[in-house]
């Protein structure tokens, strides 16, 4: 996590104490124990105590854009605040509603410049329980006309597929040509190798594998499936927000 120091600047020389106990101790020992609850739930929280409260100023601004960053989609954010008015009150609701629309107003617009030259594609839905995050799919062939299949796809920051295998008895695997943002690739064994843009991964059949995006940035590859016999894919476990949390970005 970012190291906070907005008490440190705006209440440092009136109130050191106020400010350490904001910046050092609530940022930088609370929220920083990502092991015992990950960065969006506690943004969840926080939001979901400001508006309890009737808090409805900066300081909520702040946290919805916290939030966002930390994960939270504006499909999410939407189910949340309407979830919250039942308990916090209408007006406390629509006060936050005016935030947050002001917060996710370049969602699509954002999402739009991502995907590199083949473009974002449609929400990786039929996937999406293998994925940490949010992804998306474009196709680029059709695997009924050809052998070979090849998909873009784009993870938002922090997203990545779970440990899997690509099975084949002959040939087989998958080619990772990488086109857009930077991202991670890691075997199962190895140390994790960080891509850019031009990088090309060869996967072979049977090794147990996961890629995505770092923390700070979206990425696109183009997913080529090898042709082989017998070949089939196995999901595995997520990759774990310890793990990933250790990868320098």
């Amino acid at each position: 996590m970012v190291k906070q120091t907005a008490g440190h600047d705006s209440l440092g020389e009136f109130a050191p104490k106020f400010a350490e106990l904001n910046d050092d101790v609530l940022f930088g020992e609370v929220w920083s124990r990502e092991d015992k609850l990950s960065l969006k739930n506690r943004s969840i929280v926080t939001i979901s105590a400001l508006i309890g409260k009737g808090i409805t100023d900066n300081s909520l601004k702040f946290h919805l854009m916290s939030a966002k960053k930390n994960g939270v989609t504006k499909e999410e954010m939407a189910e949340i605040l309407t979830h919250i008015a039942f308990y916090a009150g209408w007006p406390n609701a629509w006060a936050a509603f005016n935030m947050a629309k002001e917060v996710y107003a370049n969602d699509e617009e954002e999402k739009k410049s991502h995907g590199g030259f083949f473009g974002l594609g449609e929400p990786n839905t039929a996937f999406s329980q293998y994925f940490t995050g949010n992804s998306y799919l474009k196709p680029l062939t059709n695997p009924k006309e050809t052998n070979v299949f090849i998909a873009n796809v784009t993870f938002e920051p922090k997203c990545r597929n779970n440990w899997h295998i690509h099975h084949s008895s002959k040939g087989g695997g998958q080619i990772l040509i990488c086109v857009d943002g930077e991202g991670w690739y890691q075997e199962e064994g190895k140390e994790a190798q960080r891509l850019v843009p031009g990088d090309v991964v060869t996967i072979p059949a049977n090794v147990k594998h996961w890629h995505g995006a770092t923390a700070n940035s979206w990425f696109s590859h183009l997913a080529v499936e090898v042709p082989g016999e017998n070949t089939s894919n196995e999901w595995c476990e997520p990759v774990n927000d310890e793990a990933y949390n250790k990868l320098a970005d």
